[in-house]
């Protein structure tokens, strides 16, 4: 067995609170509740020990993409956002033929089995034409469960959540086949009524897809769905908190009403996050990253983003004014415990994989542990 870890003098930041001068100990690959044997302490005095993030919505990065990339693609945009601090990660894919996604499926699910990714998530095709965003409208198509059905089949027990126009035909059969599979019904992309809303809740959607983007703004007559899913304490919203998907505002009118047991962040990343600027394809579409935001050649809409979670994090302490463990809360223990994962990730307890984040005083991250092993190894000076 290799030799115990121990992680000494940080702000830890564990389920029941904070801790100063803590300690966090690790055998192999998980925390453990005491020493089996001698070993030095690493002295992070004056910096936070807080659990690796957990993104649950995720399309790429490194120059990589989970829709279109090849095996090798796909784990060099998983190891470009477990250098930024996320120990685990759902690939996210997009709108595209059914063969397609199936087949796509099967090669992520592969993966998931190996533990490189947590997962599957099928955002598109079934979702509103209207409120695409960066999805293919000729591809777009109404979520039949029989079709979703494939996709499920598809993933070999790996789908994670599927992301769907609630109001469309077929959708709210759609949501109860999902929750009698085991997978998170999400609602997104949609041009849903306050009303088709609160029914597709009722039927066991669980999900906001990337709250306030890609459906109706809150009205004072038409609430539409972004009412009734903050409102609803069965739904957890997403939210991309990179300063260019949400206005500040938007992110703490969230919490107020979500409350940070209710929230998950996520990057909604594609393959520029981690990489740079330049011309990308988000599935079949054109995408073009300037100074680091990503829209569609054609139109213009905003194509994912290029967020990795430490920076989301960072900035919901700092900028939002969030306090450290709302932040943990929303970016590590809420997405692992929508996932299904709550009892090997999302927090710093022992028996659970050795997933950790190492944050100086302003935020910035200096080292990631993904099951006992360095991914970035501190430099402390």
């Amino acid at each position: 067995m290799a030799p115990s870890k121990v992680l000494a003098g940080a702000r830890v930041v564990l389920p029941t609170g904070t801790v100063d001068g803590g300690r966090v100990i690790v055998e192999g690959e998980r925390i453990t509740g005491g020493l089996t044997a001698d070993a030095p302490a690493l002295d992070l005095t004056g910096h936070w020990l807080v659990p690796g993030f957990v993104d649950m919505h995720n399309h790429g990065g490194g120059g990589a993409s989970f829709t279109n990339g090849s095996v090798d693609d796909i784990l060099r945009g998983v190891r470009t956002h477990r250098q930024h601090g996320t120990t685990t990660v759902v690939a996210s894919t997009v709108t595209g033929e059914m063969d397609t996604l199936a087949h796509r499926a099967g090669l992520l699910s592969e993966l998931a089995e190996q533990g490189e990714i947590a997962g599957v998530h099928f955002e598109g095709p079934f979702i509103e034409p209207c409120r695409k965003g960066a999805h293919s409208e000729a591809l777009l198509r109404h979520p039949d469960p029989a079709e979703v059905r494939k996709l499920i089949d598809a993933a070999r027990g790996q789908a994670r959540m599927v992301t769907l126009a609630t109001e469309l035909p077929g959708g709210i059969d759609s949501v109860r086949l999902l929750v009698e599979h085991g997978v998170i019904a999400a609602i997104g992309h949609t041009d849903a009524t306050y009303e088709q809303t609160v029914e597709a809740i009722d039927a066991g959607a669980t999900v906001a897809t990337h709250l306030f983007n890609a459906m109706p703004p809150l009205g004072h007559r038409s609430p539409g769905p972004i009412a009734a899913l903050l409102e609803d304490p069965r739904v957890t919203v997403e939210l991309i908190n990179d300063g260019t998907h949400l206005h500040p505002a938007s992110l703490q009118l969230a919490f107020h009403h979500a409350g940070p047991e209710r929230v998950a962040f996520i990057t909604d990343a594609m393959d520029a996050a981690g990489f740079g600027d330049g011309s990308y394809r988000l599935g079949p579409l054109e995408v073009e990253v300037k100074d680091g935001v990503a829209r569609l050649v054609e139109g213009g809409s905003i194509a994912g983003s290029t967020l990795t979670l430490d920076r989301a994090f960072q900035r919901a302490v700092t900028v939002d004014g969030l306090s450290v463990e709302a932040a943990v809360q929303a970016i590590s223990a809420n997405p692992a415990r929508l996932l299904g994962l709550a009892g090997s990730v999302g927090s710093l307890e022992p028996g659970k994989y050795a997933d950790l984040v190492v944050l100086d005083a302003d935020f910035a991250l200096k080292g990631v542990m993904r099951r006992g092993e360095w991914i970035v190894e501190p430099e402390l000076g």
